[in-house]
């Protein structure tokens, strides 16, 4: 049962937060979280570089993606900030107000697992982004040198398609268009 003299955290939580944590709100309770390591940075920003080309501005590739490093998404009361979205044009064209996140769910999420952020994200947020119409997910390991692909299936579960490690070179839906060299992800580690 639910204690009724709880306070939910709220946007305002958020904002409050240290300028050196990442803040998110899920299911009511405020999560505060450290900037990246190091080696997480580095997987974010190669696997950023490595799917905007193609996708977002359709150089060797198909294009029709929206990419955006650490967006902050506002999913009705719950607020995230995966590490990587991305959203199909048809279903974005253009972003034309200036507020600081995004209300429209995302089609695809990326999460760089680090010992700090790994709990939360394999647990509250695969489920907050399935209620939400995401219909991909990648957890990223850059210590284990892995990549889990997760397709959202026809009752809202996350249905484990392919694993890859270390320099597999990968076709990885939704982005199966190119081939992924993972080493590029753990290049510098």
């Amino acid at each position: 049962m639910a204690d009724p003299a709880r306070k939910l955290a709220t946007y305002a939580d958020v904002l409050a937060a240290p300028p050196n944590m990442t803040a998110q709100v899920i299911g009511g309770d405020l999560h505060l979280q450290p900037r990246p390591s190091k080696p997480h940075t580095i997987a974010t920003s190669a696997l950023g570089e490595e799917l905007g080309p193609p996708f977002k501005r359709g150089r060797g590739g198909p294009g029709g993606w929206m990419i955006l490093d650490a967006p902050e998404l506002h999913l009705g009361d719950d607020i995230v900030v995966p590490d990587l979205a991305g959203w199909r044009r048809e279903r974005m064209q253009t972003v034309v107000d200036d507020l600081p996140y995004f209300t429209l769910a995302p089609d695809w999420v990326a999460e760089v697992l680090s010992p700090s952020t790994t709990r939360l994200d394999r647990t509250k947020k695969p489920r907050l982004y399935a209620q939400a119409g995401v219909s991909g997910l990648w957890f990223i390991d850059p210590v284990a040198k892995t990549l889990e692909v997760f397709e959202r299936g026809d009752q809202g579960q996350w249905v484990l398609r392919d694993a890859f490690s270390e320099d597999a070179k990968v076709k990885a839906r939704p982005f199966d268009a190119i081939t992924l060299d993972l080493s590029v992800l753990w290049a510098g580690t």
